[in-house]
Order: C-alpha cells, then sequence, then structure tokens
C-alpha cells in the first residue's frame, strides 16, 4: 500500500493516479483548480440558462434530488437564475426521517416534484444480485438515480438536467473529466454501475418489465437533454455548499453517519454500506475521502487527518447492517460471509486470526476488527 504525500487517500482508491513525486491526481487536480476563471465559468452557466430557457415547453430543467445538502443547494442555485425546475428523487428504501424533513424543505422552496418509488420486491431482488456478484450494493441505487430523472427528462421534453459535483473530478482529479458533461461515457466509467446496464442483469428472476425503471431512454439524443455538473461552474466545496443549504431550511445531523460530515450522506441508512465496501476492497473508508477534501480546502493537515482516521477506526455501521439486512431478508452473518469474499487478497493478509494490511498509513492502527 501506498498513499497520497498531500493527502491520505491509497494508490487503491478507483481512478486515482499518483505522479513521480507521490501526489495524488485529486491533489493535483485542487492545485489547478484555484486559477480557474470562475467568472468566465458563471458567464457560461449563464448561456446554458439562456439555451435552455429557449428550448422550454415548461420546465427548464430537471435536478435530480435526495434533499441532501447538495440537492438543496443545486434547487436554491438554479431558482438564483430564473429557472423553473422539475425536481426528481429515486426513492431510497432506507431513507431516514431527517431525510424526509429535508426533501420536504427542498420542495418548499417552490419547485414541482416527483419522489419514484420502485417495487420494493424488484429493488430487494436486483439490490441482493448486486451484493452478491460484485459487492456493490449501492448498484442499482445508481443505476436508478442516473436513468429515473433522464427518462422523466425526455418525457417532459426537458432539455436540460442539473447535476451538483463531478465526483470523477473531485475524488480522482481526471483531467479528462473535469468537463461540464454527464453522459453514457461517464456514467459507464464513474456511475458506480461497474460499467453494467441494466439488460445485463435480466434473468428468471429480474425481467425487462421489472426492471424498466433502471433502463435509460430507449432513443436518447444526446443534444435533445444536456446534463451539467454545476461543479464545473461554481467552486465547489462541502462545507459552503452545506452552510448555503442551512440559510435555506437544510438540516444537518447530530452526528456524522459516516466519515466526517455530520450534512452528508444523512438522507439514507444504506448508503453507509455502500462506502463500507471500500474498507474490504480498498483499505480506506469514506473518512478518508472526506479528510482528502479537507486537505486541499486548507482546513486540515495531513498529520490531523491521520490523528482522526486512527481515533475513528473502520467505522463499520452496525445498525446500518441490520436495517440493510432486514430489507433484504438476510441473516447478518450472512451479509458478514458475503463482505468477506470480497475482500481484496492484494493488500489484506490473514495473519493468526486477523486480517490486516502490511504497510498502512497507521503503523500502530488496532486490527482486532480487521
Amino acid at each position: 500500500m501506498k498513499y497520497c504525500t498531500k493527502c491520505v487517500l491509497p494508490t487503491t482508491r478507483p481512478g486515482l493516479t499518483f505522479d513521480e513525486a507521490g501526489v495524488c491526481s485529486a491533489c493535483r487536480s485542487a492545485e489547478v483548480r484555484v486559477s480557474i476563471d470562475w467568472p468566465a465559468r458563471e458567464l457560461a452557466f449563464r448561456h446554458v440558462v439562456d439555451n435552455a430557457k429557449r428550448k422550454s415547453t415548461g420546465y427548464d430543467c430537471v435536478i435530480p434530488v435526495s434533499g441532501g445538502k447538495d440537492s438543496t443547494w443545486q434547487v436554491a442555485k438554479c431558482k438564483d437564475y430564473g429557472l423553473n425546475p422539475l425536481c426528481v428523487t429515486w426513492r431510497t428504501p432506507g431513507r431516514t426521517p431527517l431525510g424526509q424533513k429535508n426533501l420536504d424543505n427542498l420542495i418548499y422552496l417552490g419547485v414541482d416534484h416527483i419522489d419514484f418509488q420502485i417495487n420494493p420486491k424488484v429493488e430487494r431482488k436486483f439490490t441482493y444480485k448486486a451484493l452478491t456478484k460484485m459487492g456493490t450494493p449501492g448498484l442499482p441505487m445508481h443505476m436508478a438515480i442516473f436513468n429515473i430523472p433522464l427518462n422523466i427528462a425526455c418525457r417532459f421534453n426537458v432539455p436540460l438536467m442539473i447535476w451538483g459535483e463531478n465526483t470523477a473530478s473531485e475524488y480522482t482529479g481526471e483531467a479528462m473529466h473535469q468537463g461540464f458533461r454527464l453522459d453514457n461515457e461517464w456514467v459507464a466509467r464513474y456511475g458506480v454501475t461497474h460499467g453494467t446496464v441494466a439488460r445485463d442483469w435480466l434473468d428468471d428472476e429480474l425481467t425487462e418489465h421489472d426492471l424498466t425503471p433502471y433502463f435509460g431512454p430507449l432513443s436518447f439524443d444526446r443534444e435533445k437533454v444536456l446534463g451539467v455538473f454545476l461543479g464545473y461552474y461554481f467552486s465547489w466545496d462541502a462545507e459552503n455548499v452545506y452552510k448555503v443549504a442551512a440559510t435555506h431550511g437544510f438540516e444537518s445531523a447530530a452526528r456524522a453517519k459516516t466519515g466526517l460530515y455530520n450534512y452528508a450522506d444523512i438522507d439514507d441508512d444504506f448508503i453507509s454500506i455502500h462506502h463500507w465496501f471500500k474498507w474490504h476492497k480498498f483499505g480506506f473508508t469514506r473518512l478518508w475521502d472526506n479528510l482528502s477534501l479537507e486537505i486541499r480546502n486548507g482546513r486540515l493537515t495531513r498529520e490531523q487527518a491521520i490523528y482522526l482516521i486512527k481515533d475513528a477506526g473502520d467505522q463499520t455501521p452496525y445498525e446500518d447492517i441490520d436495517k440493510f439486512c432486514d430489507f433484504l431478508d438476510i441473516s447478518t452473518s450472512h451479509f458478514f460471509s458475503i463482505a468477506a469474499s470480497f475482500r481484496n487478497s492484494t493488500i489484506w493478509r490473514h495473519d493468526e486470526g486477523i486480517w490486516r494490511i502490511d504497510d498502512f498509513l497507521i503503523p500502530d492502527w488496532d486490527w482486532h476488527e480487521g
């Protein structure tokens, strides 16, 4: 295992590259970002808005929302620019009471809204198959998040779809994907679908009719619906986005559900499990991603981040795992046996009954839970 010399991310993180100095591509991207001409980017967004309004026959844009800080910020920003949005939510089976409260608040900012719930029997089967086949419980979620709003945009002839941050840029810094556009290539590479589409999951238990919500438009013209990231046009920082969302009624949690922030990943009881699988597969957790952002934004040093990681441990979300197993109707022992089958043998070593990682970032890490 090797780690970025500026942040704490390891070489195992998908999409991350390292230069000769041992600095990761996400950190190098952050260095370049300070020289971006943000007024010019804002002007470019005004052109996007004007173009959408010219093409609009009702709604100017679709905003995929969960009710989280990001989507609250997206709605506030779009309304500031005079857009008439239709907000669309994939309704997670693990929605939290605080998530519902924040979603209600978002709607009352003054938007039309569709809360799209997939047949829970289908969702349960699909989630279990993704869990056992690829160790990715969040795969159906991401496939739904990307396709449901797009399908609705096409049905309503909405010319623009507005996403928040470009996660490929924020967490990997790959130069070719720092642009404004979300398209099929981006989803295939960074959409957490393992390069699959709904058709790849058809079998005797999941028919094409069952998976209808997960399919994209049958005849999608990229020029018909433009998908953009607001994080391309406006400087993206989780802390600043939260502050704006809070001024519009968004509420944070008493403590972080997973990772560092008590204002992120709080609307869904199952998202923590998606992030927890990084520990088995790549040897890091959601906390490492969050802390690396804080380092790049100058609010933490690398030494402080390492201390916080050691203090937090692996943050196994036992309560959320229990709820997730109830949803899937499986035992927790079965869940942990599935997770164990995806432990990355190239970095994990089993020694005297304990799993450990050689050359780990923290030499005196407590491996008692593996």
